[in-house]
C-alpha cells in the first residue's frame, strides 16, 4: 500500500458535549482541547509517513467523523464509507483515528494528595512538583477498502514530561505540552510500520601470520575506505597461499565483504566454508547469525 487516507473519527457529536464537559472539569482539561489535540496526532502520522519515499499520507475531502468522542471504542466504519473515502482520495488505505483521549498526572495526583492532606490533623499539604507528564490515549484502525478486513488496530499510551509554569500553588503544564504528546503519539503509531535503520557489528581478521602478514594489513586497509572489492582480491590471494588458520581468518573477512555489499548468500557460503573447511570458530557463530538475517528477510 503506497497511498494512505487519514480521518479523525474521535470528535464528539453535539449532543454528547455535556457528558464532555464534566469530565473535562473532573481530569482538569480544558474544554476543546482534545478536539484540537486529535488533530496533531494525524499531522504526526501526515508529517512521518511523507519523509519516506513511495509512501504517501492523504488527507480527503472527509476528514472528520463523528465517534464515541470517549475512551470507549466506536463499531467498525461502514465499508461503503471506508471505499467512498478511499475513493475520493485514490487511497490504497484508511487510517483512522477512532478515540482520543488526554490528562495530567501532576493535575490528578496533586489535587487528590492536597484534599487528603489538608483533611488529615497537623499534616503538611504537599508541594505541588515542577514537573507535568500529560497523558494521550489514542485507539487507531487501518482500513482496508478491498478485501474488507482491519489491517492493524491498537490501543496506544503515549506521554511527554514537561516543565510545568504557574505558581507554586498551581502547577500548570505549558500551553504546548498537550499538542507535542498528540503529535508524538501519531509519530509512534505510523512508526510501527516504517522501514527504519539500526546499526549492527561485524568482526573481521586485521592480521594473519607469515607470509600472509602484509596482504592482511593491505586488505584491512582497504576495507577501512569502503574499498571492498580491493579487499576481497586480497582475500581471494591469501586463499591460494596461506596455511590453513591465515585461509579460515580469509574466508571469515570474505563473508563480511559480501553481507556489507547485500550479498547475504554468499556470505553464507563463505562463513561457512570458514568454519566446515578451515574450523574458524567465528565463522560457525557468523553463519548462525546470517541464517537467522535470511529467515527475517
Amino acid at each position: 500500500m503506497r497511498k494512505i487516507a487519514l480521518v479523525n473519527r474521535s470528535l464528539t457529536r453535539p449532543e454528547h458535549k455535556q457528558g464532555k464537559v464534566l469530565e473535562a472539569i473532573v481530569t482538569g482539561e480544558i474544554l476543546g482541547s482534545d478536539r484540537l489535540a486529535s488533530d496533531e496526532s494525524l499531522k504526526g502520522v501526515f508529517d512521518r509517513i511523507n519523509g519516506y519515499i513511495g509512501i504517501q499520507a492523504v488527507i480527503p475531502p472527509q476528514t472528520r467523523l463523528y465517534g464515541t468522542g470517549t475512551r470507549e471504542t466506536p463499531e467498525l466504519l461502514d465499508w461503503q464509507l471506508v471505499r467512498d473515502i478511499c475513493a475520493a482520495s485514490n487511497a490504497d488505505a484508511l487510517l483512522v483515528l477512532e478515540t482520543f483521549d488526554s490528562n495530567s498526572d501532576l493535575l490528578l495526583s496533586t489535587v487528590g494528595n492536597r484534599v487528603t492532606a489538608a483533611l488529615g490533623n497537623n499534616v503538611p499539604i504537599p508541594a505541588v512538583p515542577n514537573q507535568v507528564r500529560v497523558n494521550v490515549l489514542t485507539f487507531w484502525r487501518l482500513y482496508d477498502p478491498v478485501s474488507k478486513t482491519i489491517i492493524d488496530q491498537q490501543q496506544a499510551r503515549s506521554f511527554l514530561t514537561f516543565n510545568g509554569v504557574g505558581s507554586s500553588n498551581l502547577m500548570l503544564p505549558p500551553p504546548e505540552a498537550l499538542h507535542s504528546t498528540a503529535y508524538e503519539a501519531g509519530r509512534n503509531y505510523i512508526g510501527r510500520f516504517l522501514p527504519r535503520y539500526y546499526t549492527v557489528k561485524r568482526e573481521l581478521y586485521k592480521k594473519g601470520k607469515g607470509s600472509s602478514k602484509q596482504a592482511f594489513r593491505a586488505a584491512f586497509r582497504s576495507s577501512e575506505v569502503a574499498n571492498w572489492q580491493g579487499a576481497m582480491e586480497s582475500w581471494s590471494a591469501i586463499l591460494n597461499q596461506a596455511s590453513r588458520k591465515n585461509a579460515g581468518k580469509a574466508c571469515l573477512n570474505m563473508a563480511v565483504a559480501h553481507e556489507v555489499l547485500g550479498n547475504t548468500d554468499q556470505a553464507l557460503q563463505w562463513a561457512k566454508k570458514s568454519y566446515e573447511v578451515y574450523g574458524n570458530k567465528l565463522g560457525r557463530d557468523y553463519a548462525n547469525i546470517l541464517l537467522n538475517r535470511k529467515r527475517l528477510e
